[in-house]
């Protein structure tokens, strides 16, 4: 390749005899094959091209096809060469041949000794442009990772929400058990009944149990219209407020007819009325019990998940970690997606940063459900394999093209739509499982199966012993 053909073009119309010279022994001539890439959509933009002559299709991957999104067909248009003022520069499109023809190739490297050499303060303002544009999108990420912090708080008082307004109403509802219970004690002292009689009918209460197996609604029903049916014909003006109780306590009219041998006339409703508060008191004190438990756990998954109580480095189950995870992302796991656990039982610590395995695993886990669309198989297994701890996270999403799960890590890249995903991405996650913890992290996608393999080395103590 000569200095005139370059002269030709407007790209050089500012350069010297000498600078072209300079140029062209920095670069080499690379021939245009219609059908062959030059340069590819993702990799970094090593090289500087420079059409001189032919075609070339500038070619990006849309969804799952390849759409046409430019051409340079006219001599001195150019593309690439990016890495000269940003060390992360990739091509933007795949560059393949449409008409025989050349290209000069000049290497970033050159492009950026020769751009500051020549035009120092255009180098300084390209350069800055690229170092703003990084700030800006790396701004606009932070600001997703805020927006997904309050996705998953909000989804946290969702979960929380739910026992702790069941534990009020129960709250309520024993309030007024209790006050039954006192008023029915005191009627029964008012009708004299004898402590044999209390007794009795007492052992009689001790001997109830609720069913092993929750009836159907109308079954309920049926029972609850034969108790109250009963508690009419012995004269209990409340059998509105007993028959249910009792329903759902396993009495039976045998045990009703035992329990009117106790207790005589005037006594049999206020009796009645004990046995059922006390069978209501103790569900309802079981229901509160059952919602604060659950309130505690998720308290207790929210401080495992944040680890802002423990030391940054720890010996640590990772299983732990993942189950933490899944409770914060459990308001994203209800529609149709079921969660499948392989954990192997025997599975050896590791010395971890708990908090930052959390973000890898929180990211892939929310990855896996959004490729699912809302139904599917989330399938998380862990294994010990020679020096290391495995964890493979499986879901039966689409999978990922090829040209994806090779850029999958890659920074600020994201097939993602706004507002979607955690903000975290892939980069931070390898990051964070290859720099700060010295593993490897991996992706094999096919239709209907996409794999990400995280293998962890065990801690000091535990690799010693393998």
């Amino acid at each position: 390749m000569r200095v005139d053909e370059l002269r030709r073009l407007s790209l050089f119309s500012g350069l010297t005899d000498d600078q072209i010279t300079e140029l062209l022994a920095a670069g080499s001539e690379v021939p245009i094959v219609p059908g062959v890439d030059l340069f590819h959509e993702g990799d970094h933009a090593d090289f500087w091209w420079v059409l001189v002559d032919g075609a070339i299709d500038l070619i990006r991957h849309v969804g799952r096809e390849d759409n046409v999104v430019g051409k340079m067909d006219v001599p001195g248009r150019w593309a690439g060469g990016f890495r000269a003022w940003d060390d992360h520069g990739v091509y933007l499109a795949t560059g393949r041949g449409v008409a025989p023809g050349r290209v000069l190739q000049v290497p970033s490297v050159a492009l950026r000794e020769k751009s500051t050499a020549w035009f120092p303060f255009g180098a300084h303002l390209v350069e800055g442009l690229y170092g703003t544009a990084r700030t800006i999108e790396s701004t606009v990420r932070q600001r997703e990772s805020l927006v997904t912090l309050g996705t998953l708080a909000a989804g946290l008082a969702h979960e929380i929400n739910n026992p702790a307004a069941a534990a009020t109403r129960a709250v309520d509802t024993l309030e007024q058990a209790c006050q039954t219970l006192l008023a029915s004690l005191g009627r029964l002292a008012q009708g004299e009944i004898s402590a044999l009689q209390f007794t009795a009918l007492d052992a009689l209460r001790r001997e109830l149990e609720p069913p092993a197996t929750v009836l159907d609604p109308l079954a309920t029903a049926d029972i609850e219209d034969e108790l109250s049916s009963w508690l009419a014909s012995h004269g209990v003006d409340r059998d509105w407020m007993i028959a249910p109780t009792f329903a759902a306590s396993g009495v039976d009219l045998a045990w009703c007819e035992r329990a009117a041998s106790v207790l005589h006339g005037a006594a049999l409703e206020p009796g009645l009325e004990w046995v059922a508060s006390t069978l209501a008191v103790a569900t309802l004190i079981s229901e509160v019990k059952e919602s604060t438990r659950r309130v505690s756990e998720l308290v207790a998954a929210v401080r495992s998940y944040s680890q802002l109580d423990r030391a940054s480095m720890q010996h640590i189950q990772v299983t732990d970690g993942i189950e933490s995870t899944l409770v914060m992302l459990s308001h994203k796991l209800r529609n149709q997606i079921t969660v499948v656990r392989d954990f192997d039982s025997h599975l050896p610590r590791i010395d971890a940063y708990a908090g930052e395995l959390n973000q890898v695993w929180t990211n892939v886990i929310d990855n896996a459900v959004d490729a699912m669309e809302g139904g599917g198989t989330l399938r998380i297994s862990t294994r010990a394999e020679g020096k290391d701890v495995v964890v493979e996270i499986t879901d039966t999403g689409h999978g990922l093209p090829a040209q994806v799960a090779a850029r999958a890590f890659e920074a600020f890249y994201t097939t993602k739509e706004v507002g979607k995903g955690t903000g975290l991405g892939l980069d931070i996650a390898r990051r964070i499982v290859v720099e700060r913890h010295g593993g490897t992290i991996d992706i094999d996608s096919r239709p209907g199966e996409t794999v990400v393999r995280v293998c962890l080395p065990l801690g000091r103590s535990e690799a010693s012993e393998v």
